[in-house]
């Protein structure tokens, strides 16, 4: 008697999936082996049994010194009772096989890598996270599956769904959460069938034994075993390991690519030593290869400046964008032989850098910067920039971006500096900058004026608590209060509400106004209202600014604390008290208010409205509360004295440049708001209270004459502008007719706001106001490329202050890219846990590595929690390493999108996969060209070389003229696509292919010519793509044979394949070789809808001349070749296919007939498709009276209706296909 030796442990999954399939041993039609019904032993076998013990359990034991087999697949195989595994060479069998080895390779494997930690059995070096990611990655097939099918494998329980739930029997028991238990583990039993259920699976049976005695010709598919086991994933998406370059190579020195290529594509390997060796060379700086920079070159000048990035700032995805499609250009233009500058610089971000520092001396010194003093406190901050300034730099060289690093620049050089100077004094000298007292966007925790980029606007929709720097409880905004102005002399206590949001303003106002339409204020004309805590009447005003339908119609006036008051107060004459210094407290109100934080004193005034019987109530307002993004704080409008820039002509000027055609931008969408900003533009504050900047060259004038009256702040004529103090006392002396030594000066504490700087980056990195080669050559640029969102903030700004000061636009385009969101369209936020490192995505970085920058940063505890959900959900096993090429060329690739990029990291996952189809494609044809291969001098073909070679040279003339084309119009996605399907799907998925029996034929001469042609491909391939990927390329390039001794020693620097010098077009190929690709695509889609996986089928041309008949004898042996045909025979024009072939179309003049007779079983295909028949009519019908139900038309959305009507016109024409399939099997019983 046989005997099963299981395990007793009730965890022990393998002996249980061997207990299942024996207990449905017995109550079907008994073993598949056909043996007898094993006895169960709960232990292992005594080992006088066996010559040698089963390596583990579940062991069977076929009758005494009978067979042994062990393990649970081979087991269960075994005792699974006959036919319910699906029959032989089926495609349920099929199913069930490929199910089986899927829980066998994956599911095992993840369910107890996942498990042994919740078990205390997790060894070091295991992450549990990583674990529990690997295991929602195996279950995502089965979920995918189950979503439309009861079993994993025909219409009842099978091998396949033993073996997975077995496989998950752990993870079941101690891993999974409830909900996913109740998916993989039904708590409910399965409801009775009704009778009609067990009628249909009784039909079923019926036609199932009917088919399997009409079975006379034995399957020619192999065995089940013997299919190509499915895995989730390609085997080249699989992560190969990480290939490191370990030879010894001194920065600077060439890399050394002699050796063997490894054997698959890893970033590490590839990235390493390149970037140093083209730096030291001087790849990338305009004088190579020529005299001097002036040399005449005719292929023209290519200059363009970086976006200076903040000397504070780390990569970030906007960066790696900017520098992806920036260096793929600069590539592009140096590749072309233009004289090329990428100018690289860097921001000294005022602002940003000052609170850095800040932080750090009162984390390391506990110091603030007032008690240092402000001279020391620049030392600490040079000190600061020494020793983490050039860090962005580094970054971009992990970029690969090609810039002239001998050029890099810092706005605070002397260089800079200077230019900074001579623009303020020349434009204060023109009255273009003047003093003025205005409101501005003010910081009080930075004790500075900010601009509009630096302020976020945070959206409430109601009543909200936010936290606010130096208070401890937090305040309360998106709250409307109504209080009551009693009017003054009335007898009646007559009153005007009104309402506000920031309630501690009205200690500020100064008047009430109503809409002089509005009758119900007529008769308070000439009158005012009584403030109930200053001493003052406010005047009630008539202004057509206000609302009527507002509220109650009447506004308060806070002229010094709100910019649409201001405006008001301007027509109106009326006073602007400021009650509000500059950190914040209340100044020039009466006690208790006097002193009070503005916060506090909210609540305080509130109060004093109740006592005093004028609080008329509270509402909810949705309303938008600006934020400084450095501090956090609230910002406050503030009336302060302030540099400004007079930009209305300036704007003018730069409007016309666009309207005239001299300043594109692109995409000309971008030009309508051009228009808008330059036409509503307003003056420039260009003022900073800071000490980190440039310090303003303006000089307060003090007279020691009693003829000259003292000076006040706001009075510009008090101020003076000089290169020098020197030069700034001569001109004070001059104005104000005194003798220089009765005039102090006293030059202004602040600093230049920083884009002041910024916007004379294009001309003053190359040396203005000095006259200079770099000046007189690559002034004005070319090209300035930049995001669309500070398009107002730096792109408007360089043209204007480029016409005043040079006269010149500093550029003749602008090209402007779209922002970088997250996968599902939101804004990167730290919050949110959204924002991606670029160097995580080159790199690659766990979950928990993802958590860990969490913790470095500077989120809140309260947003850490909820960040690391989000990672979790959009990264459950962390980013795979993609490498920089990857990376570079799926960004620009994303660019097609529009105004924002939703940036999937699967797909720039999936570029690094074409890296690795490029590095086998260059390893396979290395092999076919031989040691001894040696390249012809030009890429001419010499002779007309066979079809194929044709086709391709053809096919790469047409890559060739969309790349150049593409790269022309900025249409990244034209050029990164027609690249991509040149290498991908002609040729590596054509070319090579059809090549393998010419390399190994006896044909030398067609050899010959086919290893040239190969040759030129790779060659011009590699440069084509070199822009986008330049580190895979150079590293493939370098092991090409070369063409002549003088060629470039780097791909960088060789020439870029253009239309002239690959004129290969022919049509002529390209037509003929299309129907060799029709006719695979058809037979490659019959052979999958007939499961003809590794058979090698007869096929039958049946065309409807002599001249496709022909073309098609003539592509029959690439056809044989792509689509793994057997005989590939033309038919004679009227003669007939074979029976028993399926049909399908290649073109309108020639038909496809593939011999199914003697490979498929007529029957059983009839069943199948009978079913899939009936379903369809269902689905059908389904539809048709959806679709006719009243009122359809109306009701249901026009989205829904028109994906109704796509259903079905799809389910009909799968309808018309299953009918020719039955028409075609009825004829083979």
């Amino acid at each position: 008697m046989s005997v099963l030796y299981v395990s007793p442990h009730p965890d022990a999954f393998p002996s249980l999936r061997a207990l299942i399939a024996a207990r449905y041993g017995e109550h079907g039609e008994g073993p598949g082996w056909g043996g007898a019904h094993p006895r169960i032993c709960l232990q292992p076998p005594p080992t006088s049994r066996s010559p040698f013990p089963p390596p583990r359990l579940p062991a069977l034991e076929q009758g005494p010194g009978g067979l042994w087999v062990w393990g649970a697949t081979a087991v269960a195989q075994l005792l699974w009772p006959a036919g319910l595994g699906g029959p032989g060479g089926s495609r349920a069998a099929v199913l069930v096989q490929q199910w089986v080895s899927y829980a066998d390779t994956e599911l095992i494997p993840a369910a107890c890598g996942a498990t042994l930690p919740a078990l205390g059995l997790r060894s070091s070096g295991q992450d549990p996270q990583a674990a529990l990611a690997a295991l929602d990655r195996a279950l995502s097939p089965l979920e995918e599956w189950l979503r439309l099918h009861t079993y994993l494998a025909g219409e009842a329980p099978t091998l396949a769904d033993l073996a997975a739930v077995t496989a998950l029997l752990l993870p079941f028991r101690y891993v999974l959460d409830p909900s996913a238990r109740r998916i993989w583990g039904s708590e409910v039993p399965a409801p009775p069938k009704t009778a009609a259920q067990l009628k249909k699976e009784a039909k079923k049976r019926e036609k199932l034994e009917k088919f399997q005695q009409k079975q006379k010709v034995q399957q020619q598919q192999p065995p089940p075993g013997e299919q190509k086991k499915p895995k989730p994933e390609k085997r080249e998406k699989r992560d190969p390991g990480v290939i490191t370059y370990d030879l010894p190579t001194p920065p600077g020195e060439k890399k050394d690519v002699s050796g063997t290529m490894p054997d698959s594509y890893s970033p590490q390997y590839v990235e390493a030593a390149w970037y140093p060796w083209w730096e030291q060379q001087g790849f990338f700086k305009p004088e190579y290869g020529r005299s001097s920079v002036s040399a005449p070159n005719p292929r023209g000048i290519f200059m363009m400046c970086i976006p200076p990035p903040n000397v504070t700032g780390s990569l970030h995805l906007g960066h790696a964008l900017t520098n992806a499609i920036q260096d793929s250009l600069t590539r592009w233009h140096r590749m072309r032989g233009e004289t090329t500058l990428w100018n690289p610089g860097c921001d000294h971000a005022g602002i940003a850098t000052q609170v850095v520092v800040e932080k750090k001396l009162w984390r390391e010194q506990g110091l603030s910067r007032h008690q240092l003093g402000r001279e020391a406190f620049l030392r600490e901050v040079w000190k600061w920039k020494e020793e983490k300034g050039d860090r962005i730099y580094h970054q971009l060289k992990k970029l690969g971006s090609s810039l002239d690093w001998n050029r890099a620049c810092f706005t605070m050089d002397p260089k800079l500096s200077a230019a900074v100077t001579e623009a303020f004094v020349q434009l204060h000298e023109e009255g273009v900058i003047y003093r003025s007292t205005r409101l501005v966007n003010w910081s009080c925790t930075l004790n500075s004026a900010i601009s509009d980029i630096e302020v976020d606007k945070k959206e409430l929709t109601g009543r909200t608590l936010l936290s606010v720097p130096g208070y401890k409880e937090k305040v309360e905004f998106g709250v409307l209060v109504s209080f009551a102005y009693k009017v003054q002399g009335s007898d009646s206590d007559e009153e005007v509400l009104v309402a506000t949001t920031r309630i501690e303003t009205m200690l500020g106002d100064v008047a009430v106004a109503v809409h002089p339409k509005d009758p119900r204020y007529q008769h308070l004309k000439g009158k005012s209202v009584i403030h109930p805590f200053v001493s003052r009447s406010l005047p009630i005003i008539f202004d057509d600014f206000v609302d009527m339908e507002f509220g109650t119609g009447a506004v308060k006036i806070t002229p010094a604390h709100d910019q649409n008051d201001y405006e008001v107060g301007q027509r109106h004459g009326l006073e602007a008290i400021s009650i509000m210094d500059a950190q914040g407290a209340l100044v020039n109100v009466p006690p208790p208010f006097l002193g009070l934080p503005r916060f506090e004193a909210r609540k305080a005034v509130l109060a004093a409205l109740k006592e005093r019987g004028l609080f008329r109530g509270t509402e909810d307002n949705p309303m938008v509360v600006p934020l400084c993004n450095r501090s956090k704080d609230v910002v406050e409008p503030l009336l302060r004295p302030q540099w400004y820039v007079r930009c209305g002509e300036m704007a003018q000027a730069a409007s016309a440049a666009v309207t005239r055609g001299d300043l594109r931008i692109l995409p000309e969408a971008h030009q309508r708001t051009w228009h808008a900003w330059m036409d509503n533009i307003r003056d420039w504050c260009i003022s900073r209270q800071l000490w980190w900047g440039h310090r303003i060259p303006a000089y307060f004038v003090t007279v020691s004459d009693p003829a000259v009256p003292p000076g006040e702040d706001p009075d510009g004529r008090y101020w003076v502008s000089g290169r020098t103090k020197a030069e700034a006392l001569e001109k004070a002396a001059e104005e104000f007719g005194v003798s220089p030594d009765k005039i102090s000066l006293q030059q202004d504490e602040d600093v230049l706001d920083t884009w002041f700087s910024s916007g004379l980056f294009p001309f003053s990195i190359l040396g203005w106001p000095n006259q200079s080669e770099d000046l007189s050559v690559f002034y004005p640029g070319t090209l300035l490329e930049t995001g669309h969102d500070i398009l107002f903030f730096w792109v408007a700004r360089m043209v204007m202050l480029g016409l005043k000061l040079t006269g010149r636009l500093p550029f003749r385009e602008v090209y402007l890219h779209a922002i970088v969101r997250d996968a599902h369209g939101r804004k990167m936020s730290k919050s949110l846990g959204n924002v991606i490192d670029p160097l995580d995505v080159i790199h690659g970085v766990s979950l928990q590595g993802l958590h860990d920058q969490l913790l470095n940063s500077n989120l809140d505890p309260s947003e850490v929690e909820k960040a690391k959900e989000g990672q979790k959900a959009d990264f459950p096993a962390g980013i795979p390493e993609c490498g920089t090429d990857a990376l570079r060329f799926g960004l620009c690739a994303y660019t097609s999108q529009g105004r924002d990029i939703n940036l999937d990291v699967n797909r720039i996952l999936g570029y690094r996969h074409f890296c690795n189809k490029l590095w086998n494609a260059t390893k396979f044809a290395l092999r076919g060209l031989g040691k001894d291969f040696v390249p012809s001098p030009t890429s001419e073909p010499g002779g007309r070389g066979s079809l194929v070679d044709r086709w391709i040279r053809s096919r790469l003339t047409e890559a060739v003229r969309l790349s150049n084309q593409g790269f022309q119009a900025y249409d990244f996605p034209a050029v990164t696509t027609a690249q991509y399907s040149f290498w991908l799907y002609e040729l590596c998925d054509v070319y090579l292919e059809c090549l393998k029996p010419v390399l190994s034929g006896v044909d030398q001469v067609a050899a010959e010519h086919a290893r040239q042609t190969l040759y030129t491909c790779l060659d011009v391939g590699l440069r084509l793509l070199s822009p986008f990927m330049p580190f895979v390329t150079e590293e493939l390039f370098q092991r090409l044979p070369r063409r002549t001794p003088q060629a470039p020693p780097s791909l960088c620097v060789t020439s870029y394949p253009e239309p002239s010098e690959c004129s290969w077009k022919d049509p002529e190929a390209e037509g003929a070789f299309e129907l060799a690709l029709s006719i695979t695509r058809a037979v490659r889609s019959l052979r999958a809808d007939y499961n003809l996986t590794r058979i090698r089928p007869d096929c039958f041309l049946e065309v409807a001349d002599e001249a496709t008949g022909a073309l098609a004898s003539a592509v029959s042996g690439h056809v044989q070749t792509l689509a793994s045909a057997g005989i590939v025979a033309v038919l004679a024009l009227g003669a007939s296919a074979p029976q028993g072939c399926a049909v399908a179309l290649a073109s309108d003049r020639c038909s496809v007939h593939l011999q199914l007779q003697g490979l498929v079983d007529p029957a059983r295909e009839l069943g199948k498709l009978q079913a899939k028949r009936s379903e369809a009519q269902r689905q059908a019908q389904r539809l048709r009276e959806r679709r006719a139900a009243s009122g359809y038309t109306v009701k249901v959305p026009l989205k829904v209706q028109e994906a109704d009507e796509v259903k079905l016109q799809q389910t009909e024409a799968e309808l018309r296909k299953v009918d020719e399939a039955i028409s075609l099997f009825q004829k083979m019983l």
